[in-house]
């Protein structure tokens, strides 16, 4: 029964990290602080009261409107939510109740936040993959077991050179720019966190599911066009994989080959 409460506990506490991550994906692109004003709706800029900020219930309750213009609230608001709360849930059912279960579900957050801001603007902001680089050198230096200082630097020469070098063999050939320096940042950030063995499970699984999903939306529009797909949300993806279930899949993987 503690354990199934403990669950509870730490589902909640993610649902909460969700609303404000929710903040920051619809104000960092607008370059507005995350911290003041206090929330309030995007379209009458009234602002939301604390019991109809509650993550996901306060949805429910205005049957997902602003109480005050009645404009619909974008779903996204309660899926992001409710993503955040099961990665909190997680990283304690793989860390435990521990100083690396936070930081890998930080870490985790901070991905949530830049693959919906990818989608939404197509970029990746600078303000968080770039202090990412050096907190997650820090952090694999003296906090996460499976890292240390050697293995982060060469989880972010391994991430940003990889890319760095696949975009400027890209623009030689095709004379023009084919992958944003965003995702170049974006994977150094990861490899200080994950290292090159986390990088390369995050290129060969994002190179994996993009490629799927662009045949998914080409085959469903049925237009034989070039289409500009953020790779960024597909980076975040396989680098969430590898930090709550990479053992798993690397092994399923190579039985499937045996």
């Amino acid at each position: 029964m503690l354990n199934y409460n403990i669950h509870i506990l730490i589902f909640i506490f993610g649902l909460c990290i969700g609303s404000f991550m929710n903040v920051c994906i619809y104000r960092i692109p607008l370059t507005k602080s995350i911290v003041r004003p206090r929330s309030m709706c995007p379209i009458c800029n009234s602002f939301i009261k604390f019991y109809d900020n509650i993550p996901v219930l306060s949805y429910i309750i205005l049957g997902g409107k602003c109480r005050n213009c009645n404009i619909h609230i974008p779903m996204r608001y309660p899926l992001v939510e409710i993503i955040s709360g099961f990665a909190a849930l997680s990283c304690f059912i793989k860390f435990g109740l521990s100083i690396e279960g936070l930081v890998y579900f930080a870490f985790v957050s901070a991905l949530i936040i830049i693959t919906f801001i990818d989608i939404d603007h197509k970029i990746i902001p600078d303000v968080i993959s770039l202090p990412g680089i050096p907190i997650g050198l820090l952090l694999s230096s003296f906090i996460l077991p499976a890292m240390n200082f050697r293995e982060s630097v060469i989880g972010i020469l391994a991430g940003g050179g990889s890319l760095f070098a696949v975009a400027w063999i890209y623009s030689l050939i095709a004379k023009k720019e084919g992958m944003g320096g965003g995702d170049i940042k974006l994977l150094a950030m990861m490899g200080s966190f994950i290292g090159w063995k986390g990088i390369l499970f995050t290129i060969f699984t994002a190179s994996s599911t993009g490629t799927l999903a662009g045949i998914i939306v080409m085959l469903k529009t049925k237009k034989g066009v070039k289409l500009a797909v953020p790779f960024g949300p597909f980076l975040s993806i396989g680098a969430i994989l590898y930090i709550l279930f990479g053992n798993e899949i690397i092994s399923w993987y190579f039985n499937l080959l045996v």
